[in-house]
């Protein structure tokens, strides 16, 4: 066989090799696929910080004798409720009692000869420095009456503030020294509960943000209460910072000492929202199919568009979207196995925003997709 017969052999069977992948060629669009959609829509967002801590009395001190005495009368019982001013307990002060007459009496008469001597002294009978060592003499006699005075007030246990009283530790006739506890004594109209945060979120707290708090030992009932200080160092061994937080206690059920476990509503704003289900992970980068309008409106309505997003924090089956998106794009969440740019789109149906109600029907229509990509 000639060279040339050769050359004219293979020229043909390429031919023929070829001629099929032109028979497969064909200007057919592509048929738009079933998807299920979700429109982008801004929601009330916050990031819950949570914590432990201990609860205390708003205002809270130990009642102690401050004088080695004897005690004469009682007028509290345990866990009574006692107003300011309150007198709850008496010791002997029949010698202080006796004294602060004597010392009231020297100092009225001190203060009559006073007053003697400078009637006198306008006139011009007496000499100035007569009036001087009677004003030196009243002002020593009403030193010392009140210093008795003040003495016999120490034997007299009176309420520094409002509150209820512990249990008592004293008897009457019992001899009490300086510093001996008496009992406690607890504002608890409202309660301070101290917490620790870690300082990652430093930037998120600020006086005034509303928490709520519970604890098991309550049946988890739950108090809500206010930010109202920030300690000013952060601990360098737990790198922590102290927060306290106020709530109210109006039926008095909240106890000093108490646990509590604390959820901090922090950085609360609106901001996008969508679907988990939607996002397209490729490295550290985020996409979604974004649904545009299609030229070819006889063969679909819809076109995706690939996009990429920048996500913010992620909550329960949602992601925050901070920029890539606008109120009121669709995009799709179910369907993705085999979308791609450009892909026309057919919507089966459109996924509500709020996650309480994302499995409302979509069950029958996942199963029915499913079906039909396995065909």
């Amino acid at each position: 066989m000639s060279p040339s017969v050769v050359v004219r052999l293979l020229m043909c069977s390429s031919f023929f090799l070829a001629a099929p992948s032109f028979a497969q060629k064909s200007d057919k669009p592509e048929a738009p696929l079933d998807v299920i959609v979700q429109s982008v829509a801004a929601r009330d967002l916050q990031n819950n910080i949570e914590a432990l801590g201990n609860l205390r009395a708003y205002e809270s001190t130990l009642i102690t004798a401050k004088t080695t005495k004897t005690v004469t009368n009682i007028h509290f019982d345990d866990g009574q409720r006692v107003n300011k001013g309150m007198v709850l307990v008496e010791m002997t002060n029949a010698e202080e009692s006796a004294l602060m007459d004597e010392a009231r009496l020297t100092a009225n008469e001190a203060k009559k000869q006073l007053e003697r001597i400078e009637a006198l002294a306008k006139t011009g009978a007496v000499s100035p420095s007569l009036l001087d060592q009677r004003t030196r003499e009243y002002q020593a006699a009403q030193a010392r009456y009140l210093a008795v005075q003040a003495r016999l007030k120490d034997l007299i246990i009176i309420a520094p503030f409002s509150g209820v009283v512990g249990l008592r530790d004293i008897s009457v006739g019992r001899l009490v020294a300086p510093g001996q506890t008496i009992t406690t004594l607890n504002d608890d109209s409202r309660m301070k509960l101290d917490f620790t945060v870690p300082s990652i979120y430093l930037r998120s707290l600020r006086i005034g943000l509303p928490i709520e708090a519970q604890s098991h030992d309550l049946g988890n009932k739950k108090f809500k209460g206010k930010i109202f200080s920030i300690d000013n160092q952060i601990d360098e061994s737990t790198r922590s910072i102290k927060v306290r937080a106020i709530l109210e206690n109006a039926e008095h059920e909240l106890k000093q000492g108490l646990l509590m476990t604390v959820v901090i509503s922090a950085d609360v704003r609106k901001s996008l929202v969508l679907s988990e289900a939607a996002l397209v992970p490729m490295g550290s980068n985020n996409f979604v199919f974004v649904l545009q309008p299609n030229k070819n409106t006889h063969v679909s309505p819809w076109v995706a568009e690939k996009r990429q997003i920048q996500i913010g924090q992620r909550y329960k089956g949602m992601v925050e979207v901070v920029s890539g998106l606008k109120d009121g794009d669709k995009i799709v969440t179910h369907g993705l196995q085999k979308i791609h740019a450009g892909q026309p789109l057919k919507i089966m149906a459109e996924q509500s925003n709020d996650p309480a109600k994302q499995t409302e029907p979509l069950s029958e229509l996942l199963q029915q997709q499913k079906q039909q990509e396995g065909k």
